[in-house]
This record gives structure tokens, sequence and C-alpha cells, in this order.
């Protein structure tokens, strides 16, 4: 006997399944038209196929069976608005396609422009599926137009992509070149995993050997030009970094990519550093610069937060970190992705947090927060109790800090207490 599920308990079962968002749309001699539509799914590889299923009694339904093509374009997570658009859910709407910017595919089936991805199909069979129709499309055209996050649907509700922490992250540290304990508390990083950046050859403080020496973190060394990068990737610095600005071209990154690479016996990693990647307002010339970099080869792209001006604007927010990220780390692919944060205002821990969020595991920061980076102490006890790993944990971080400072001197004597003025007293420091 077989036994049919009610309709309700079977449509709370579906919408327990995740799916991506698509706008279904077909062209012919009435013109353009689209719809909203989850049910699609790739089909077959060689030849290309895909299939859409459509309720039959709406338009779009008789639209394709009459037209012979459509397109389906996936949205992007910044599509929202546009996937209730075509899905009727905004009132006094005569013209879905005055929203997004639209372009005529090779069947003709409209096809946008800013997509996450799109198909371009003629149908090829078409198949009864109870109270829908299956359309089998051939695949005649195909774009992703840019990488994105996608928009998800699920239990009836539009969303994104979850968050999962990494598992553990990387740490490099910019904050010890040129400084008296350098060369020990460098060693000391070094063997627990920590890339820190070292002072150039040229100032008479680093060598092959400093700069190899270490266990499995490395070294590595700002440097200017092309010349300068060749010869700290000869003395033997595992990484060269060098700075570009956010609307970088990248025939500089090219040229350190090729100089490193023609230095005698180098297997040198090439870091490229966007200035002020993560001012507001940036956000797409940085894209457009992450671009650049990871076509030039680069190994790894700092992306850089502002130092605090008079502006508070300068410094990043988290939700502009997440905006950016969710298009940057796509873009970048392979190439890691470091964030070298700042603390401004007490945000760098939730832009570090929010960095996680977004696929980012490489950041950069400094002991004490020296040069107004992100200390590492913070960064790790967060990781600590987060469960996510790190080179150090915080005993490490406090033994390396006491051999930094060296003995403790014995405290001053306090001096004998003196009658202020008033107006002195107003100026006089807040006792410790």
């Amino acid at each position: 006997m077989t036994t049919v599920i009610d309709e309700t308990t079977f449509r709370q079962v579906l919408s327990r399944w995740p799916s991506g968002v698509g706008i279904v749309t077909t062209a012919g001699a009435d013109g353009w038209h689209g719809m909203t539509a989850s049910s699609f799914s790739s089909v077959s590889l060689a030849p290309p196929l895909v299939l859409v299923c459509l309720d039959r009694a709406i338009r779009s339904h008789d639209l394709l069976i009459r037209n012979g093509v459509f397109a389906v374009n996936v949205l992007g997570r910044d599509h929202l608005a546009l996937g209730r658009r075509f899905a009727g859910m905004e009132a006094g709407v005569t013209d879905r396609f005055a929203a997004g910017d639209w372009l005529a595919g090779a069947t003709g089936s409209p096809v946008l422009t800013d997509s996450a991805a799109w198909v371009d199909c003629r149908v090829l069979h078409r198949y009864p599926g109870g109270d829908h129709t299956i359309f089998l499309g051939e695949v005649v055209a195909a774009g992703v137009p840019r990488l994105t996050a996608p928009l998800l649907f699920h239990s009836r509700s539009w969303g994104q992509l979850a968050d999962p922490l990494p598992d553990r992250v990387d740490l490099a540290d910019t904050g010890l070149a040129g400084t008296a304990a350098a060369a020990p508390l460098a060693r000391a990083l070094r063997l627990a995993g920590v890339r820190v950046r070292m002072a150039p050859p040229s100032d008479g403080t680093g060598s092959r050997q400093d700069a190899a020496a270490g266990g499995p973190g490395c070294s590595s060394v700002h440097v200017a030009d092309g010349a300068a990068a060749a010869a700290a990737a000869a003395a033997g610095y595992p990484a060269v970094e060098f700075t570009v600005a956010h609307d970088g071209d990248g025939a500089r990154a090219a040229a350190m990519v090729r100089a490193v690479r023609g230095a005698e016996g180098a297997d040198t990693l090439v870091v490229a550093r966007i200035r002020d990647a993560l001012r507001p307002g940036l956000a797409r010339a940085c894209l457009l610069t992450v671009q650049r970099l990871t076509a030039a080869g680069c190994g790894e792209i700092v992306l850089e937060e502002p130092a605090e001006g008079a502006d508070d604007t300068d410094g990043a927010s988290p939700l502009a970190i997440r905006r950016l990220l969710q298009d940057a780390v796509p873009e970048a692919g392979p190439v890691p992705l470091r964030l070298a944060l700042r603390d401004h205002h007490g945000l760098g821990l939730v832009n570090a947090l929010t960095g996680m969020k977004s696929g980012v595991r490489c950041f950069e920061t400094a002991l004490g927060g020296r040069g107004g980076v992100l200390a590492t102490e913070r960064l790790v006890l967060l990781c600590s109790r987060m469960g996510i790993a790190a080179p150090l944990n915080v005993d490490a971080l406090r033994a390396l800090r006491a051999e930094a400072r060296g003995p403790h001197p014995k405290p001053p004597a306090a001096p004998a207490p003196r009658s202020l003025t008033p107006a002195a007293a107003l100026r006089a420091p807040e006792p410790q």
C-alpha cells in the first residue's frame, strides 16, 4: 500500500534542504521574462546539460515551452533585493529588469552581468513531473562574471554560507626589526613557527645565517625595488615583502616576482602588501589589486589597515572587512591573504574574528602591540579561548616578554608627598 504524505509535512521537509537561488530568464516574441527559482541542477558534463523545474500553472512555464530557450543566473550574496524582486515580493514593480545590469545572451535570454555565474541554454527535452515540468537544457554558453559568496535559501528564508572558524592560525611578527632584542626574540619566535620581519641586509644587522636560522617559521625583509628583492633572496631570506598602493597595476609585483625567481638558488616567497587596503571606501580598488597581484605570481597578499589619523573613520569596521573578504578570499584563490590589523577603538580582536569567520587564517601581529599593530598576546589569547591552534601559547608569550625585559630592577623609592595648589592638583596625574 502506498502512503501519501500530507503537503504541509512535505513542504516542511523540503524547506530543510538548503539551495542556491537563481533567476530563470527567457526571451521571445513577448520580450524578456524572468522569475526567481531554486529548482535548478546540473545533469551532465558531456554534453553539458542542466535542468530547471517550473510549476505548470505559472506564465514562465508556457513561455519556456514557446520560446525554447532559457538562462539561469546564479545570485550572489548581495543580490537579495533582486531575488525578491523577481520572486514577485515587491509591490508595484512593472518591469523587473529595470533593476540590475542585463544583457542578451547567445539565445537572446537575459544574462545578469554581475551574477555569481550563469548558463544560457536551449530546451533539449521536457518531462512531466507532477504539477511541474522538468526542462532539460543544453548549455550553449556560460560564464562566471565574478567570484563572490552565493545567496542561499533555507527554511523559507534567504541567507548566506555559515562561518566556520579555522583549525589554526598563522602569525607573522613585524615589530622586532631594528630593536635591541631582535635577535634572541626573533629566533625564539621562528622556532615556534612565527615568521619574523628583520632589518634588511644592507643595514648590517641581517645575514644569510640569521635569515635562515630557526625552526618552522622564517624571516622576511621589506624591500623597495627589484634589485633589493634579488639581494634579499640571494642572502637567504625565505620571504621578501614590498608595498603597493591599493590601485597598483600589478607591473611592480610582476617585476618583484621576476627578480626573486632570477636570484641564483633562491626559493623565496614574494609577499605583496596593499597599503591602506582596509580603508573605508576602497574595497573595489582593493579587489582589483588583489586580482592583479594574484595574476603576477605573488605568493601571499597582506591587506593593511591604515594607521589611525585625525579622522576616526580611517580604521576598518567589522562589517567593511566582512564585505571585502567575502569577495577577496575567492578572488585570491590559492594565494593566502594576511590581515595586518590595528586596535583602533578596541576593535582589533573583533576585526580578527571577523577575518577568521570570512576565511582568513593568516595574521600580522607584534609583541606588545609595537608600532600600533594588533598585539600578538591578545590574538593568541583569543585563539586559546576559542580552541583555535596558534604557533604560540599564552605561557610561551609570557616567557618571551620576560626575556625581552630582562631582570626586574628594584623599583625606585616613592617621592615624598608635597602640597599642591588647586590649579596644580588639576594637572597632576592620576595615581597608578
